[in-house]
């Protein structure tokens, strides 16, 4: 829910966000560098506890546009229940028959939930090597997944993140993840989640991330999904990391099954680092 002093900052800032929409951001890669590097694909999305705009409770639809995306690895944000037992909202069993999607979780008989804190980390085609839940400093409670992959010859860690909604909360869940995320000459990685943050540039929470990662979604409208205009779902990566592709999933499905759009991307990842 957008306070009101947001939607007037958002609304002197239309000709900006104009232009952002619905725009494609894609990377140019040396076909040397390609020769020595192995591509993935990457997608995350606020899948919000699987209720779409038009108020119904309709877990299917978000199955569908997991399965459609069709990525190696899929990050999602609340997917587990608020209140209870925070039981988790998907069938893990179907997304594993249909699209050969396992989580980082294995099932575990004293909880209910998919994740942590609502964030699920799906996988295929790669191998999970080491999972490291996260708690994020804040007034709400918050966390992110830690998790080192093996893709082929390649490794890299991914954080999978939902930022919270009051700034300085934001700003002090980046630095933690930034010191969890360890980047270095030796490691990949990988940030991507919902950030909650719409600012750009020294105003915003994320600007922190900058001086360790490369930013390449600012410019990619994610929410609200009937009319996408706020680069909330956003992704960072390390400079070993080349992304050849990202965009918005913007579909009749996608547009209707949850308050955000999927967000993909491809990236290329270069063989011999260690994670």
């Amino acid at each position: 829910m957008l306070q009101p002093r947001v939607r007037t900052a958002i609304q002197r800032l239309n000709p900006w966000l104009a232009q952002l929409k619905r725009r494609n951001a894609s990377v140019p890669s040396n076909d040397e560098t390609r020769k020595n590097t192995t591509k993935l694909n990457i997608a995350s999305y606020n899948i919000h506890k699987c209720i779409g705009i038009d108020g119904v409770f309709d877990p299917i639809r978000i199955k569908n546009v997991i399965l459609k995306l069709d990525a190696d690895i899929v990050v999602l944000q609340e997917a587990d229940a608020r209140f209870g037992e925070r039981e988790g909202l998907l069938d893990l069993d179907y997304l594993h028959l249909m699209g050969g999607y396992r989580s980082i979780f294995s099932p575990n008989q004293n909880s209910r939930s998919h994740g942590w804190h609502g964030n699920v980390v799906l996988y295929r085609n790669t191998t999970v090597n080491h999972v490291q839940k996260l708690r994020l400093p804040g007034l709400e409670p918050r966390g992110a997944l830690i998790v080192d992959f093996s893709f082929g010859e390649a490794s890299f860690r991914l954080l999978a993140v939902h930022l919270g909604l009051l700034r300085r909360s934001r700003k002090k869940q980046v630095q933690a993840i930034i010191e969890a995320a360890d980047p270095g000459p030796d490691r990949h990685v990988v940030v991507i989640g919902d950030m909650n943050e719409w600012r750009l540039e020294r105003r915003s929470a994320l600007a922190l991330f900058k001086s360790h990662f490369e930013e390449i979604s600012a410019q990619l409208p994610s929410y609200p999904s009937r009319y996408p205009f706020l680069p909330l779902d956003r992704f960072f990566a390390s400079s070993g990391l080349r992304v050849e592709s990202l965009s918005v999933v913007d579909t009749p499905l996608t547009r209707i099954a949850s308050d955000h759009l999927p967000v993909s991307a491809t990236i290329s990842i270069a063989i011999g680092f260690g994670a």
